[in-house]
């Protein structure tokens, strides 16, 4: 992945040196361009070591905005009131520009990461909006204290990903659940369990990257989502049930990675005092999985089974058990017993109509297989 980054004269040229080194760190090879705004607040030197190459400062006989316009993808980051709108107008005045118009005509991707302030924003609308309907992708920057300020590295990396990823995906809508739900046993008491979110949210973050326009129903994540994923918080089972009934229809895959409650318990209007014994009495809540093919028939089901310190055979049959009872179309299951709650690893088993044993792994590396087996079902 061959990615031009585009420093302009904005105060937030200071964070491209982050976001060149987690650029390099998703494999892409960077070669950067500075302008001579961008170089009065950091030195090229900086971005030197960031991308592991010399900078483009000035054209030479190698005619660089011809040489290099023909790039996977050119990330503008910071871009300025003044490179937006001298793209707009076709107006090739230094380095960036020519490299940026020379791009246009390639048909190369064009990201641009806007950051300046909010007045200055708003008066450049009609460029950005002319610009988005000739193919450039803009990043929705941060919209604080009178300012349209630098998103965060996630959000621009993931779209960076996502135009160069081979979009297995686009034109789809991808419903992914994560997080553990909270049960109320009276105000400020409930039982809950300790999902992080982390493997949902892996998902949901590679369903973008290939395309998909995805939603993430997040139970108590304390997680950070990226502003690219649309995002619908739930506390309870129930809640996340309603959501699931309300939004499933409208949707071509869902990915039920949450862990749900079993059972919740007999709720309290008044707080129960400490010094009270209490014997709880639990009452099932409601499959969410078990209603998904029923209300949407043709949509790729995915579930996940996570049981505590059984056997390989037990678990795969639990899994199978799952799969016909509510017709998912793939089943991931893991016991927690190996890599619980909150850890980055999973040693996952994939049942369908065969079973795939796989070794200890990050969740990212999983999110990356499921994903793929999603688009070569669809």
């Amino acid at each position: 992945m061959d990615i031009i980054l585009c420093v302009t004269g904005s105060i937030a040229a200071i964070e491209a040196v982050k976001l060149a080194r987690e650029l390099r760190r998703q494999g892409a090879s960077i070669k950067c361009f500075m302008s001579d705004g961008a170089c009065n607040i950091i030195h090229p030197y900086a971005m030197e070591f960031a991308t592991g190459n010399d900078v483009i400062l000035e054209l030479t006989g190698e005619i660089e905005h011809v040489k290099y316009a023909d790039a996977d993808l050119i990330l503008v980051a910071p871009a300025t009131a003044n490179v937006i709108s001298k793209l707009a107008c076709r107006i090739a005045d230094n380095p960036i520009n020519a490299l940026l118009i020379a791009a246009l005509g390639y048909g190369t991707p064009i990201v641009m990461v806007p950051s300046m302030n909010l007045s200055m924003y708003r008066a450049i609308k009609y460029n950005v909006e002319k610009l988005a309907r000739e193919g450039v992708i803009f990043v929705p920057p941060r919209m604080e204290e009178g300012k349209a300020k630098f998103p965060h590295l996630d959000d621009i990396v993931l779209t960076v990903l996502r135009e160069t990823s081979t979009g297995n995906l686009r034109g789809k809508k991808v419903l992914v659940s994560a997080g553990g739900t909270y049960e109320a046993l009276d105000p400020v008491r409930g039982v809950c369990n300790l999902s992080s979110g982390k493997m949902g949210l892996e998902l949901a973050k590679e369903a973008f990257i290939q395309g998909a326009d995805v939603t993430l129903l997040g139970a108590n994540l304390s997680l950070e989502v990226p502003s690219c994923i649309g995002m619908v918080n739930v506390v309870s089972a129930a809640e996340m049930f309603d959501k699931v009934q309300e939004l499933i229809k409208d949707f071509d895959v869902f990915i039920s990675a949450a862990a749900v409650a079993d059972f919740k318990p007999e709720y309290t209007e008044d707080k129960i005092p400490s010094s009270e014994g209490r014997i709880l009495k639990l009452e099932p809540n409601p499959k969410i999985i078990d209603s998904v093919k029923d209300l949407n028939p043709n949509i790729y089901l995915v579930g996940f089974k996570a049981e505590y310190d059984v056997n390989e055979d037990e678990l795969i049959e639990l899994a199978r058990e799952q799969r016909e009872r509510c017709g998912a179309d793939l089943v991931v299951a893991n016991d927690l017993a190996v890599e619980g709650f909150g850890s980055d690893k999973i040693k996952p088993i994939l049942v369908s109509d065969r079973v795939e044993k796989l070794p200890l792994m990050d969740k990212r590396e999983l999110s990356k297989i499921i994903i793929q087996i999603v688009s070569q079902n669809l």
